[in-house]
């Protein structure tokens, strides 16, 4: 991110652009949507909703900015990758300027999504010890392959010395690592796998980011337990919805708008206020969005549908949070 970028931020032009957008966005009509809450307000134990940036990856940074905040959104996940708003080589100078900025909107940056997976890999420590002198308290981790010329539990053995090493250095820099369970033959997909790598390290420094979806299509109606055992562990969650659809001859889990799909939010919700777990939680709609959903810097559609499905996603979540998170 340039300075002149950062400087063009306060310019009128980017404010319109910004406030068009999501004025244009709030006019279509949204199948569904009970708009029940006000922009940014939750209930009862007041969990922040952050929006994966992912999603807003066809716009600058100032650009990003002010319509996460213009969106009512009070924090933002942060992608700090290859492709992402701010480059894994661009760290030491970006993230501290796109910080400040979100800083200066009033919107916080508590969550980023990393590729990181080795302790040992140059950029790692650059960019855990600059997040975590920004104060950013998680991060995602990249993903992790099963060898299948080993078993299953050797690559466990060999991925739990990375995992402490990753636990060591969050701990240096003050701030807390977690790992995405996602269906698939990757390590995380059967949920039980990440309790094996993360049980014999402190939760405070090393977990998992708990998807929800993810954990369904996996687990079916199992989840409960994946949840409860990995629970010590969690301090972060992905929010997205699925249903299962025959494709091409192939069961697929396809991607839903939120509340639209087969999640047991109702429940969901409950647990997560019993065990006193409060986010953040990181809003993602991976289902088709031109583009936007897969990340893409160019879309396919107006951008006013974009900003439309996410608005609708976030007040079906603040609604849903309303009904079912309740410590009492």
């Amino acid at each position: 991110m340039s300075n002149e970028s950062v400087t063009n931020f306060s310019n009128l032009s980017r404010r319109q652009f910004v406030g068009n957008m999501v004025a244009a966005a709030s006019t279509l009509p949204l199948a569904g949507l009970a708009n029940t809450l006000g922009a940014g307000q939750v209930a009862n134990a007041e969990p922040m909703i952050c929006i994966f940036s992912k999603h807003l990856q066809w716009l600058s940074v100032p650009e990003l900015v002010g319509t996460v905040k213009d969106l009512g959104f009070k924090g933002v996940d942060l992608t700090v990758r290859k492709g992402g708003h701010v480059e894994a080589a661009q760290v030491k100078t970006d993230l501290p300027k796109t910080v400040e900025l979100f800083k200066k909107a009033g919107v916080e940056v508590p969550m980023m999504v990393t590729d990181i997976v080795d302790p040992e890999h140059p950029d790692t420590k650059t960019i855990l010890e600059t997040a975590g002198q920004l104060g950013i308290k998680y991060y995602r981790t990249g993903y992790l392959k099963y060898d299948p010329k080993i078993s299953v539990s050797k690559n466990l053995d060999i991925y739990k010395i990375k995992i402490r090493k990753l636990a060591e250095m969050n701990e240096k820099y003050k701030i807390h690592g977690a790992y995405q369970n996602h269906a698939g033959t990757n390590v995380g997909g059967a949920v039980w796998d990440l309790w094996e790598l993360l049980r014999d390290v402190d939760p405070q420094w090393m977990g998992c980011q708990y998807d929800i979806k993810h954990a369904t299509a996996e687990g079916g109606s199992s989840w409960v337990n994946g949840l409860d055992v990995l629970q010590p562990h969690i301090r972060c969650m992905d929010i997205k919805d699925f249903i299962w659809e025959k494709k091409d001859g192939k069961w697929q889990n396809v991607n839903v708008p939120l509340g639209e799909g087969m999640v047991d939010f109702k429940t969901y919700f409950n647990l997560l206020a019993k065990h006193g777990m409060s986010g953040p939680f990181s809003l993602h709609l991976e289902y088709p969005l031109g583009g936007a959903d897969k990340g893409s810097k160019q879309l396919s559609i107006p951008p006013k549908e974009v900003l439309a499905a996410v608005t609708r996603d976030f007040e079906t979540l603040k609604k849903m949070i309303k009904e079912n998170y309740s410590a009492g």
